[in-house]
Order: structure tokens, then C-alpha cells, then sequence
């Protein structure tokens, strides 16, 4: 039992690790872009959330 969790432990760091590797950290230009979209999608989704507020208070008597 012990050894099988102590298995899967490495077999995770090694994975972590391997995926450490793969990655990148983004330039100025890229985390601004994702900075800009990731905004643009909450701002978006806040105005349809504040919208639909106001039609069911409205609709509602």
C-alpha cells in the first residue's frame, strides 16, 4: 500500500516536471493580449448578467 502511493508520488513529480519543461513563461505582448481578451470576457458576460437583471425586474410586476 505504502510503496503503490509512493509509486504514484514519483510518477506525478516526473509528470510536473515533465510539463515544466514543455511550458513557457508568455511575453510582455502575449500576457497583455490574454490580459485584454480574459477583460473583455468578464466585461461582456458581467453586461449580459446586468442586463438579464434588469429585463426580469422590469417583466416581473
Amino acid at each position: 500500500m505504502l510503496k503503490e502511493q509512493f509509486v504514484r508520488f514519483k510518477t506525478f513529480i516526473t509528470e510536473c516536471k515533465r510539463v515544466f519543461k514543455v511550458t513557457k513563461k508568455p511575453s510582455m505582448v502575449e500576457f497583455k493580449t490574454i490580459v485584454k481578451i480574459s477583460g473583455i470576457g468578464i466585461a461582456i458576460i458581467g453586461f449580459l448578467g446586468f442586463m438579464i437583471q434588469i429585463i426580469w425586474r422590469l417583466a416581473k410586476p
